[in-house]
């Protein structure tokens, strides 16, 4: 390489070629090297390229587990009453239930609170409900239609979702909350964040509701996360809501207000709350305790503390005798 470097220099000097084809040279030899990289970068590519594109086709032509009805039967009455009838399920391809015999009624007016040990069933119970799965056995049944007969859709536009992890999206935070409800006014968005606690925060903010908000709300801390999906739920003015553990990153003075303010707001709508304190529940009309994925209790906080053992147990592991008193 240096004897044609020199050559090539040896020419200049001696007006045998001109500089601009010494470069034109250069350039022709790079652009060469530069294609036979790649060529090989491309045998590289294409192998992995085929086994990802056979993997996202067999993904796309996966049948879906969960499916419309030809014949769809609408919800009349739209009240919020949730049923279940001897529910049991299993995730496929598992030999136990995760649930077994669910009975209970959630009524409207009223909040139902579901809690219980690690591993017990309460999100699988709860996200049978929107039907992320499908009962093994029994029935669930809104308003006395079963879900199963509901296209998903139906089913959806009359529950507010907060699922365990809040989630954010980029854009900013009105357009996060809209996403609840699309065509909501600015006074429903801006209730919906009062009644979530988040008003003093977002007013804090330099822009408000137009504050941006990143890709999976990394700009934001965890309780206020909460707070805007929880806000997102809110402003749909479902009549059924559920929380899934929404309140966890919330501190206790928070934590009480946002359940005062959302037993106004949710005054006429069904309540369901999976929740691991205490505290958070015991004002609830409804408790059902979970254990190994059964019902072993179901009441109110007093009669729980009377004849439920586990919910006993649960209690005074949390709170002190004077609280419990």
């Amino acid at each position: 390489m240096n004897r044609l470097k020199k050559t090539g220099s040896q020419q200049v000097a001696d007006s045998a070629l001109q500089i601009g084809d010494m470069m034109a040279y250069i350039q022709y030899v790079m652009q060469i090297i530069m294609a036979f990289l790649m060529i090989s970068m491309m045998f590289i590519f294409l192998p992995r390229a085929s086994v990802s594109a056979t993997r996202i086709g067999e993904v796309l032509d996966t049948e879906l587990s969960i499916s419309d009805p030809i014949d769809a039967q609408p919800s009349l009455k739209n009240e919020g009453l949730i049923t279940f009838n001897h529910v049991s399920y299993h995730y496929p391809k598992a030999s136990e239930n995760v649930l077994t015999d669910i009975s209970f009624t959630a009524r409207p007016g009223e909040t139902t609170a579901i809690i219980g040990s690690t591993g017990s069933g309460k999100s699988t119970l709860i996200n049978l409900i929107p039907r992320f799965y499908d009962v093994t056995d029994g029935a669930i049944e809104i308003d006395g239609v079963d879900i199963r007969k509901m296209t998903q859709a139906d089913l959806r536009r009359n529950i507010g979702y907060v699922p365990q992890k809040g989630m954010l999206f980029s854009g900013d935070i009105a357009s996060n909350i809209m996403y609840g409800k699309e065509d909501a006014s600015m006074d429903d968005v801006m209730k919906a964040i009062e009644v979530a606690q988040a008003k003093n925060f977002v007013a804090e903010m330099e822009d408000g509701i137009e504050t941006a908000i990143a890709q999976g709300g990394g700009n934001v801390s965890g309780g206020q996360k909460q707070r805007l999906s929880i806000a997102r739920a809110l402003v749909k003015k479902a009549p059924i809501y559920i929380f899934d553990d929404s309140f966890s990153a919330l501190d206790f003075k928070t934590d009480a207000a946002l359940r005062s303010a959302l037993h106004a707001y949710t005054d006429n709508a069904t309540v369901l709350i999976v929740a691991q304190r205490i505290s958070t529940i015991m004002d609830a009309e409804q408790i059902i305790v979970l254990d190994k994925g059964k019902i072993v209790g179901i009441g109110t906080h007093d009669a729980l503390m009377k004849n439920c053992e586990t919910y006993q147990e649960i209690a005074k592991s949390q709170l002190s005798e004077e609280e419990l008193a």
